[in-house]
């Protein structure tokens, strides 16, 4: 599959409305021009704010026929922060994280969809995000109407570490996913120490417990921020075989759905079909524990 739809991009503002009154949110906004009613997919950035990376895998997005759109989580405290992926540049990201709320992420990500819906029409909505991003993609997925989440390497999600994940842990929300009959995919590595052994027992458990529709990929002798290519963490093959299954999701949960039925070609997923429907006794858990010795390049 290549990504060849035309995009424009743009820098927006959104509203967003909460308790304390309406504000403006900064995103990035990338959709193919040769497409109408196309599918949203939200894209939610790292700790290092809306990067030029971020903006690359909007661009990407985009390229294969989706309306994708990067919120500036960080607009309440610092609009339009790109932080380094440095020292200086972590101990910055966490003082803006440590300053976003739970609730300010959800009014965030419901503005993003309300935009998606009446500006671009948009019939149905995913989200991708990484790391912080992912965190805040499972949280949205508990509480929001979104048809596909995917969540590379989110932490925090066990533990109340952080705002996003108080007053109670967001693990425990799991089970509004299955009330939402959302689709899961997440992502994490093996030697990920954001996410260790224990932690994404604790994450399938739940995910099985609370029957959301699922697959959870664990790659071996992989760190954090794989997917980064300008990181020393960063896998070629773990990359490649992730960027397929998120392909290969969206295309299922949000691109052959609908009314237009829009025809996303990834290696697996040719043509339009109709949602995966699980029997009650399988809707538990797809979990996947991917090798690099089994996996063809």
């Amino acid at each position: 599959m290549t990504e060849t739809h035309q995009i424009t991009t743009e820098h927006i503002h959104i509203p967003v409305e909460e308790e304390s009154g309406a504000s403006a949110m900064g995103a990035y906004l990338a959709y193919p021009q040769d497409l109408e009613n196309a599918p949203g997919v939200i894209v939610g950035f790292e700790l290092f704010g809306l990067t030029a990376y971020v903006r690359t895998l909007v661009d990407r997005l985009a390229q294969l026929g989706y309306v994708a759109l990067a919120p500036d989580f960080y607009h309440r405290s610092s609009p339009g922060v790109e932080l380094e992926a440095t020292a200086e540049g972590r101990a910055r990201g966490f003082e803006l994280l440590h300053q976003l709320t739970r609730q300010q992420a959800l009014h965030d990500v419901q503005a993003a969809i309300t935009y998606l819906r009446t500006k671009k029409k948009c019939t149905r909505v995913g989200i991708m995000g990484l790391s912080v991003g992912g965190h805040i993609a499972y949280l949205a997925a508990t509480q929001l109407d979104l048809q596909a989440t995917v969540a590379f390497y989110p932490g925090w999600l066990p533990t109340q570490d952080i705002p996003l994940s108080r007053p109670t842990p967001t693990l425990a929300l799991t089970p509004g996913i299955a009330e939402r009959n959302g689709y899961l995919l997440l992502l994490v590595g093996e030697q990920d120490p954001l996410i260790p052994a224990e932690q994404r027992d604790l994450i399938a458990r739940e995910l099985r417990e609370s029957g959301v529709r699922h697959e959870l990929v664990v790659y071996p002798d992989t760190s954090h921020r794989f997917f980064y290519e300008a990181g020393e963490s960063f896998c070629q093959e773990v990359a490649v075989d992730a960027w397929r299954r998120v392909r290969e999701v969206l295309a299922t949960e949000l691109a052959s759905h609908g009314g237009r039925g829009y025809l996303i070609e990834t290696p697996g997923v040719n043509e339009r079909r109709p949602p995966k429907r699980l029997t009650q006794e399988k809707q538990a858990a797809h979990e996947v524990r991917a090798r690099h010795t089994l996996l063809s390049f």
